[in-house]
């Protein structure tokens, strides 16, 4: 007699779960990468425009202050090691900051691959032209850099110690200050969203503290932004010469 066949036993297996990201690769991860980078930024744009306005007390004072940031640590650092240390964190905090801005602009284009049904309620102009503006940014600090760093692109002839000689050549052209300017509008409105989102991310923000640090953002842009626009203003008025 023939026996049934019998059918094997098989066990199936819990699906598998997809690997755990990392921190730094979650969406909270990069955000707190960019609030981080961001308040990194924001202490040098404090430091700079304080350096900035040195201008007004003329070439001697000016031309002081630059030679100090070459041997700033002296004498426990060699020459400009400081001034390059700061460069290469900012370099960093730059890259860390487009990077991760870049990053999570994907992502979010990927979880909503169609447009909304509905329109949401209308952003900010700082929140809307965010990226935009880190776009202008990043072109302005090449261009600042090879203008006043560098001096590869500098009108008027660069001179090496010289920097007042050099701003002053920089904001007689028309082209510099229009570059400058708008380039510094758009650090007010990158500084008003930035710090806001920043502390949001940082779990500083609250619904008791929200009209503080928007009044404290919105001062924080204004005070960047009328201190590094009044540098053009006054070589272009004549008070800077």
């Amino acid at each position: 007699m023939a026996l049934a066949p019998t059918r094997e036993r098989t066990t199936r297996r819990p699906p598998s779960s997809p690997p755990s990201r990392g921190f730094l690769s979650s969406t909270l991860g990069k955000k707190t990468v960019m609030a981080v980078s961001g308040l990194l930024m924001l202490g040098y744009l404090v430091a700079h425009v304080a350096g900035n306005l040195k201008v007004f007390f003329g070439p001697e004072e000016f031309n002081a202050y630059g030679h100090w940031l070459r041997v700033m640590g002296a004498p426990v650092l060699h020459h400009e090691w400081a001034l390059w240390l700061v460069r290469i964190v900012l370099l960093a905090a730059v890259v860390a900051h487009a990077v991760c801005a870049y990053q999570l602009s994907r992502r979010d284009l990927k979880a909503r691959p169609t447009a909304y049904v509905h329109r949401r309620r209308r952003a900010s102009y700082a929140t809307r032209t965010m990226r935009w503006g880190g776009i202008v940014l990043a072109l302005f600090i090449v261009w600042h850099v090879l203008d006043l760093t560098t001096g590869t692109v500098h009108s008027g002839g660069f001179e090496e110690g010289r920097p007042y000689q050099n701003v002053v050549d920089t904001f007689s052209t028309w082209y510099g200050n229009v570059i400058y300017i708008v380039a510094m509008l758009a650090v007010g409105l990158h500084v008003r969203h930035g710090f806001w989102s920043a502390a949001q991310t940082l779990g500083v923000g609250s619904a008791r503290r929200e009209r503080l640090l928007r009044g404290l953002a919105d001062c924080l842009a204004l005070v960047l932004t009328a201190g590094f626009v009044s540098v053009p203003v006054a070589v272009m008025t004549g008070v800077v010469s």
